[in-house]
């Protein structure tokens, strides 16, 4: 579920409140945006508003609806225009919830954590029961690494507003410190409760996910396959599905819905696995088709900078293994500069690792793994680190303890971690 969270934009297909009353008649039901097409959904929206250009509700939802289409397309030229649109709101109606929450949800998306929390809170001033600035302010809690103020903040949206999109917080909060029955209970919960094929397509790759993390890949592909049944062009979903199937052997399989998923959005996570299984396959061209992979991550980091994304998440976690290994360090340490989270933490470390500052790294690997959070990379990580800084058995644990956990975390991690766990026997 991190890679959800970390690119801040909410699903709108899972995060939807009751529309207000409509200022005029004909605007826009926000709601409508879950489903269907959204890019029809975005034209309806255009069209009403040229009509109807004092409707501050259709303004907020068209921005919200830039932002789905930012995230869905991997497409961050979508952010000003939901900017311009939230101007425009706020300015008919200065101070609106909707606007306000929007807001939260756009800085969210451009990874600015801090303004995220700021405009959550200024939505829920106005609105102490928006679902949508409750969810935003978990989202930008847990960004910020605060995550004992996240679990209140999920637990007092789960007072005011329980629903999918709450419902799906609170485990992730519970996961995040390595609570995974109760992540698991919750998230199972919220599948019961969908009541849409976008909620049910949302919440079964969050379990397919969380499966996938604990290396059952049966299981993560039964809940993905259920999502793709509620909608079958939900990309997550459908990544998730070429995770499990690279790491349960059918490589032809995971390369096929890679190839997919970054033909439609071509976002950092997907463009990098798609590399390495090419790079895992070993055919003849896979090393280019690779570099290409890694290039557009390049191309999508620059795209995003200048669209006001901050991308030294991005840029630290692709380069440390694909790129620019000083880059990858400087992004990392202004990276953590920003925020304290398990994967800033993690992201550091590595990059301090693949720059030859073991000693230095070994803090942080041990700060990353430090909540509970269960995540293979991050053993793999802090063993390699270990064995680095002579502490052989304590290496050797860590990723013993990553292959355990999840055998196939990566399609090139995994095995460089078997031979390190072999040489350091």
């Amino acid at each position: 579920m991190a890679v959800a969270l970390t690119g801040g934009a909410l699903a709108l297909g899972a995060d939807r409140e009751p529309a207000p009353a409509p200022v005029s008649a004909g605007a826009v039901d926000p709601g409508a945006l879950g489903g269907g097409d959204l890019d029809a959904s975005v034209t309806a929206l255009q069209t009403h508003l040229r009509s109807q250009p004092k409707d501050a509700g259709g303004w907020a939802t068209l921005a919200l609806a830039y932002v789905e289409q930012a995230r869905t397309k991997g497409d961050p030229s979508r952010y000003p225009r939901a900017e311009q649109a939230l101007r425009r709101s706020l300015s008919l109606a200065p101070g609106g919830d909707q606007a306000l929450a929007g807001r939260a949800a756009l800085a969210a998306a451009r990874h600015d954590f801090e303004d995220a929390l700021a405009f959550a809170d200024a939505a829920l001033r106005r609105n102490p029961y928006s679902e949508r600035a409750l969810s935003s302010r978990i989202d930008a809690l847990v960004e910020l690494g605060r995550y004992t103020d996240a679990a209140g903040a999920a637990k007092t949206a789960d007072a005011r507003r329980p629903g999918v999109p709450v419902f799906t917080r609170y485990a992730y909060v519970h996961e995040l410190r390595g609570d995974v029955t109760t992540a698991r209970r919750v998230l199972r919960q919220a599948l019961s409760a969908a009541g849409s094929p976008g909620d049910t397509a949302y919440v079964a790759t969050q379990l397919g996910q969380l499966a996938w993390n604990q290396g059952d890949y049966a299981a993560a592909l039964s809940f993905c396959a259920r999502a793709l049944a509620a909608d079958d062009g939900y990309l997550p979903a459908l990544e998730g599905r070429a995770r499990a199937r690279a790491a349960s052997g059918d490589r032809a399989g995971a390369i096929t819905d890679m190839e997919t998923v970054v033909a439609r959005s071509p976002l950092p996570g997907p463009l990098v696995e798609l590399g390495e299984l090419y790079e895992a396959r070993g055919a003849a061209g896979d090393r280019a088709r690779a570099r290409r992979q890694y290039a557009l991550v390049d191309a999508w980091i620059a795209l995003a900078r200048a669209n006001g994304v901050n991308a030294d998440l991005d840029t630290a976690l692709a380069a440390a293994d694909h790129g620019d290994k000083r880059a990858a360090l400087r992004a990392a340490r202004a990276e953590w500069a920003r925020r304290h989270t398990v994967h800033t933490a993690d992201a550091l470390a590595w990059a301090l690792h693949v720059n030859g500052r073991d000693t230095e790294a070994l803090p942080y690997a041990r700060r990353a793994t430090a909540t509970g959070y269960r995540s293979a990379a991050f053993r793999y990580h802090r063993g390699v680190i270990e064995l680095a800084t002579g502490h052989r058995a304590a290496g050797r644990a860590s990723l013993a303890s990553a292959l355990e956990l999840n055998p196939g975390f990566s399609p090139l991690g995994a095995a460089r971690a078997r031979a390190a766990l072999e040489g350091a026997e």
